[in-house]
């Protein structure tokens, strides 16, 4: 049973490699700000590009009230420098999401999983554990791993003479509930990140209207009675800018999490289906 235990833990130590957010992140941060520069900022977005040179509006002397856009990517350049924040929270959010779908697809296995369940409770109704073990080895994944490992105990304990019948029942829920507990890290890794930003990026996206809205009072109550229509325009477009990006932000990362949660949440299920097939099919013929 150490063995069993030291052998988790090793599993468990490699599959903790991953996407490390606080490598991911910064890098990203970096893409959003040469998107909002050198892609939003193209001056081929703007009218009279030819007057604002090359490279980068961000880097032209031109005043940026002065500059007018002309498609929809020079629209949200005019959103400010919120924006940069909030493309880097959209990218970061379909990078996670990348990620997490492909960890939870490789956790359910390579078969299909209502299937393997359904095949592995019948084996085990009857008492065929060499063969659910097979099943569980074809399979692979979250599931099949926590599965191997109740029944690699469960054959273990179908021979130990040293304990009474519910000790090894203790015995075994404890391996399965360790196993399970071992494979849970791994699928709710950067959960937190989807979770977080589905809020943060409504909450920035404030602070960006916000601002906007400063500049547009401001630009309101300027001017000797005369507003400045330029400077008006530029921060209600600022504030719409922002508070359109944080939400669909905000939207696409609270779907996606609560998607992903569903994910694991069945696949917990099946691993709680599939343990309960095995202490009762213990417990009947030990």
């Amino acid at each position: 049973m150490e063995m069993n235990v030291s052998n988790n833990q090793e599993q468990f130590v490699a599959k903790k490699s991953g996407l490390n957010p606080a490598m991911i992140i910064p890098i990203l941060f970096l893409v959003g700000v040469f998107i909002y520069l050198f892609v939003l900022g193209n001056p081929g977005n703007f009218k009279d590009a030819d007057k604002l040179g090359s490279g980068s509006v961000a880097f032209s002397d031109v005043e940026t009230k002065d500059i007018h856009p002309e498609s929809f990517l020079g629209i949200i350049y005019k959103g400010g420098f919120i924006v940069p924040i909030l493309i880097t929270f959209m990218i970061t959010v379909i990078v996670f999401s990348f990620e997490r779908f492909f960890v939870i697809k490789q956790a359910a296995g390579k078969g299909n999983l209502d299937g393997f369940v359904m095949k592995v409770r019948s084996l085990l109704n009857q008492n065929k554990v060499d063969e659910a073990l097979a099943e569980c080895e074809m399979q692979q994944g979250s599931v099949g791993n926590v599965l191997k490992e109740g029944l690699i105990t469960y054959k273990a304990l179908s021979k130990d003479t040293s304990m009474n019948k519910e000790q090894k029942m203790v015995a075994l829920n404890k391996s399965i509930e360790e196993a399970t507990t071992l494979e849970m890290p791994m699928l709710e890794k950067n959960m937190m990140i989807l979770s977080t930003l589905g809020s943060v990026a409504t909450l920035i996206a404030l602070l960006g209207t916000v601002i906007g809205m400063i500049k547009a009072f401001y630009a309101l109550g300027s001017g000797g009675g005369t507003p400045d229509a330029a400077a008006l325009s530029t921060g209600i477009s600022e504030a719409l800018i922002n508070t359109a990006l944080g939400i669909g932000t905000s939207a696409v990362a609270i779907i996606l999490y609560n998607y992903f949660t569903s994910r694991i949440d069945e696949l917990t299920y099946k691993i709680d289906e599939i343990a309960m097939s095995i202490q009762q099919t213990f417990a009947e013929f030990h």
